[in-house]
């Protein structure tokens, strides 16, 4: 079974995605940490994410990098977020998500285009959101609770930004597959998301 989960950045749907596969015992691709690896080997290379070339030559980053807690900070998140906009980043990490999705048994895939580009064909494809004020203010607390000095206003300017470039750039954009379930998180606790995820994906499978 192949479980589609995609969104905008803190909607929950790492926190989701990581819950259904434990749930049925499925491997779990967080394939955003791939953009924010190379988005974080482009800095360390001292390119510019915005530069197609510099982007590209980021894709060649170890594997190494992908334990590298850094690449959970809001500044890896930026530049996965301008990296994704450049048609051969995409393509050159699109068959490593390719491939984990079509493993014999299924798996959770977490991203933006799961569902529309990387496995159209997954038995179930949820969409999760939530409004980018609540984002925001997930975000906020959050680094609060790291002991980060953050501001607000700029956390809300970020996911505005790059909610801009995903759902804006020619090449996959955020957007729903046309047989997705939407999840709006916004008003749920974490518990009540992932007990609805689970619900979405049983009545999936029953309608399959």
């Amino acid at each position: 079974m192949i479980i589609a989960v995609d969104g905008p950045t803190a909607s929950g749907k790492g926190t989701i995605s990581k819950a259904l596969a434990a749930h049925y015992g499925l491997p779990l691709l967080d394939t955003g940490l791939l953009y924010r690896a190379v988005g974080r080997q482009v800095a360390l290379n001292g390119g510019n994410a915005d530069n197609a070339a510099d982007a590209l030559s980021g894709c060649a980053f170890p594997d190494s990098l992908l334990d590298d807690p850094i690449l959970r900070d809001e500044a890896s998140g930026g530049l996965a977020s301008r990296v994704s906009v450049h048609p051969g980043v995409r393509a050159a990490l699109n068959k490593r998500q390719v491939d984990f999705a079509n493993q014999p048994g299924g798996a959770v895939l977490d991203g933006r285009d799961i569902g529309t580009v990387i496995a159209p064909h997954a038995d179930v494809k949820l969409f999760v959101t939530a409004s980018a004020k609540i984002r925001a203010e997930r975000r906020f607390l959050e680094m609060q609770r790291r002991g980060l000095d953050v501001d607000f206003e700029t956390i809300l300017a970020d996911i505005r930004a790059r909610d801009e470039r995903d759902t804006g750039r020619a090449d996959a954009p955020l957007k729903p597959a046309k047989d997705a379930h939407l999840l709006d998180t916004g008003n749920l606790t974490i518990g009540a998301a992932v007990q609805a995820a689970i619900a979405a994906v049983e009545a999936s499978l029953r309608r399959s």
